[in-house]
């Protein structure tokens, strides 16, 4: 990752977008490709991008830190799997200059955990403190049908080998209707008894999977009302810099997370863009909306171009997004997979 100081910038003073709301979480997918196949975030047969249309590391670099230089101070690698991304350490280790400089407080990623067992011991070495881990069951066989060829040994041997590296671990599990909705109280047990918070995420209209929303879509308040008859739950009110809403758990003494994006619409207080690993910059999951940053990033080896492209999109972020499922609604709000947006 050489020769990319040259390209940086002093800082410029913090994004606010139109409604008052300041950039401070900037989230990269560095790949759209992955080792499973959740059936509610991607299809089967899913058609990957030409790689020549990835950004190279080195681009991914350059973008994510003239970023930080307009005030982002927390960024998130997702994918896909962003491990699954040839030598991606190489990225997070370059990135890592920015914790030490003070200019980012938190390098952090969104993992399924299944190569997490070969990288943990370096992620932490590079000044990663906590990651998020997608799991949605505990069980082997319902974890093979959600991911369609996964094993979940790899996934739990990955989480573990996290945890002694001492990194934090959060489980993000999808509620899914009929699936691992039962589940939900044996899975909170287990990551509270290892010291690990759950956040429970409602099922999104994204993309194409094959089959109809509603019939994976559980809403969350539904759930918390069942796990409040035989658990004790307390709000907390405080954040991890994203939507989720946190409640203490009294029984296990852990915290349970709740996002929300087709009950409640989270977004007075986003504070957060996606960039895709082709270099899109999407400034609300549940938009359309798409800026090319790529073209002003080649354009030039000084940031001018690009600097006035991210300045431009932020001044477009809508003030929310409109997630629907319902019968008449039953298809994908946006076109694009999680996949390729980043989780």
């Amino acid at each position: 990752m050489s020769g990319l100081a040259s390209c940086e910038q002093a800082s410029l003073g913090p994004m606010v977008d139109p409604f008052g709301r300041t950039i401070r979480y900037l989230r990269v997918s560095v790949t759209d490709r992955c080792d499973l196949r959740c059936f509610y975030c991607m299809s089967e047969d899913m058609t990957f991008l030409p790689k020549a249309d990835l950004l190279t590391l080195e681009e991914l670099d350059r973008l994510c830190s003239a970023f930080i230089a307009k005030g982002v101070r927390k960024l998130r690698l997702t994918g896909g799997e962003p491990l699954v991304r040839r030598n991606v350490m190489s990225l997070v280790r370059s990135l890592s200059r920015h914790l030490n400089t003070g200019a980012l407080d938190e390098l952090t990623l969104t993992t399924n955990a299944s190569q997490l067992a070969r990288f943990a011991s370096e992620l932490a070495d590079c000044g990663v403190r906590r990651i998020n881990v997608s799991l949605d069951t505990l069980d082997a066989d319902k974890f093979r049908a959600i991911t369609r060829w996964g094993d979940i040994e790899k996934v739990l041997a990955g989480i573990e080998a996290a945890r002694a590296a001492g990194l934090a671990v959060k489980i993000n599990a999808v509620a899914l209707k009929n699936l691992n909705e039962d589940e939900i109280p044996a899975l909170m047990q287990w990551a509270h008894g290892k010291g690990m918070a759950l956040t429970l995420i409602e099922v999104m209209p994204m993309g194409d999977v094959g089959e109809g929303r509603i019939d994976q879509y559980v809403p969350l308040s539904l759930l918390r009302a069942r796990l409040a008859q035989q658990f004790t739950l307390t709000d907390l009110d405080e954040t991890s810099g994203g939507p989720a809403r946190y409640v203490r758990v009294a029984e296990t003494g852990g915290k349970l997370g709740f996002i929300t994006p087709m009950t409640h619409n989270f977004c007075e207080s986003c504070n957060r863009v996606r960039i895709t690993c082709t270099g899109t910059l999407h400034t609300c999951l549940g938009h359309e909306d798409a800026s090319d940053l790529r073209k002003p990033l080649r354009a030039s080896p000084e940031n001018a171009l690009l600097s006035a492209a991210i300045d431009r999109a932020i001044g477009l972020k809508p003030k929310g997004h409109d997630f629907i499922i319902d019968r008449r609604h039953n298809r994908p709000s946006v076109s694009r997979h999680m996949s390729v947006t980043g989780g």
